[in-house]
């Protein structure tokens, strides 16, 4: 049998089956998933035609560490790679993986990166990205602190994700509202608010072997207007002047960002990069797929590749045009009608779709990436050529949403 690498994972999804799972058989390895949701996984691999299955698939509870280890002795497994695409489940897989003596990211930074709260924490204790900020749990605490609130500011979940429940606040009657609202329908939940960074955002892409970490790249983010941050559009390059790409780098490394892939967003303020969140594992939302193919480098195999101990390689990063675009609900109701999946070509370069709801669903608008119907992907040499494809192919998709 082929050695066996373990994917942790909480829902199905498409970066891990048609991606990590696909590059894992290339690989010639034997993957298990680890999941507390089984029955769904199972569900999904029923279907005949998928480029790739799983050895295994475990269920088991994955936000505990100790339940995953439990598992995979009881199946009698020693993972050769212990690995997750989660952002929830990147601080339990680095446990498991240190636990197995395996490479891996260290659980402390993890937990740091995905609590937005610990995330200021280490960095003010790091004297990186200043931004004021409090948690607040409850109405008495909100009161204390919200005469010393700098406005506008941002309320946001502590452990939110997709930007969900995240605003911008320009009041104090506003701030007050909006953590009562979240409080009624989620009580008790921890809520970050903390200062507004003004200016363009962007991401930075690193892939790190725990020695050296090299910058892939990052995207330019176009954000829906206030009061939300529902990513719109974002285009593949940092139009930056180099000592601001080393300081962001340098800020991320300082945090203890070293090993595997990060994705981590930062606003360009006037007096410098400041990061807004660090997302320790790869950058989501279909983008990966796009790397994967454009830049050169064989992205999911060259992570699961630093997950099996072998050193970060010289990355030859081939220069494209890239573009993302999203299709969004702007109300709710029921899908009707979307396009389905297509890819169009041209000489130099290429357009896909890939619907992210079908016809059937009942949309229920959050406001966040969640509201996402569909994602467009563009790749090619030429600027002005991917933009009058991708202009040409968003007019041309059709959709229908009933009340």
């Amino acid at each position: 049998m082929p050695h066996p690498i373990v994917f942790v994972a909480h829902v199905v999804t498409e970066v891990l089956n048609e991606g990590f799972l696909l590059a894992a058989r290339e690989l010639e390895l034997a993957p298990v998933i680890v999941t507390d949701l089984p029955s769904d996984h199972r569900r999904h691999f029923a279907q005949e035609g998928l480029i790739a299955y799983p050895e295994a698939v475990l269920g088991c509870d994955v936000f505990n560490p100790i339940a995953i280890l439990e598992t995979l002795q009881e199946a009698g497994i020693t993972p050769q790679a212990v690995f997750s695409h989660s952002d929830h489940l990147q601080a339990a897989t680095a446990l498991v993986a240190d636990a197995f003596g395996l490479p891996g990211k260290d659980w402390r930074v993890c937990f740091a990166a995905k609590n937005k709260a610990a995330m200021r924490q280490r960095l003010d204790e790091l004297a990186l990205s200043p931004c004021w900020h409090r948690l607040v749990t409850t109405p008495e605490r909100l009161d204390e602190i919200a005469p010393e609130c700098p406005l506008p500011c941002v309320v946001k979940p502590r452990e939110g994700v997709a930007s969900l429940d995240v605003s911008r606040i320009d009041t104090r009657e506003a701030l007050i509202s909006c953590c009562e609202d979240l409080w009624r329908r989620h009580p008790g939940q921890a809520l970050l608010i903390e200062e507004y960074l003004e200016g363009p955002l962007y991401t930075l892409e690193t892939l790190g072997d725990g020695d050296r970490c090299e910058l892939l790249g990052g995207f330019r983010v176009e954000l829906s207007p206030p009061p939300h941050f529902i990513e719109l559009a974002a285009h593949w390059g940092l139009d930056l002047a180099q000592p601001v790409i080393d300081d962001i780098i340098e800020q991320i490394r300082r945090f203890g960002i070293g090993f595997g892939s990060c994705h981590s967003e930062f606003v360009l303020t006037p007096t410098g990069p400041r990061l807004i969140e660090i997302n320790y594992r790869t950058i989501g939302d279909g983008r990966e797929f796009l790397l994967d193919e454009t830049l050169g480098i064989e992205l999911f195999q060259t992570i699961l590749r630093l997950h099996l101990g072998e050193a970060l390689p010289r990355l030859d990063i081939a220069r494209k045009e890239l573009r993302i675009e999203y299709v969004r609900a702007t109300r709710s109701g029921r899908l009707v009608q979307a396009p389905e999946a297509f890819r169009r070509r041209w000489e130099d370069g290429f357009v896909d779709f890939h619907p992210l709801r079908r016809p059937g669903e009942q949309l229920t608008l959050s406001h966040s990436n969640k509201d996402y119907l569909g994602v467009l992907r563009a790749a090619g040499d030429c600027t002005d050529h991917l933009k009058e494809h991708v202009a040409t192919t968003l007019s041309s998709l059709t959709w229908e949403v009933q009340p």
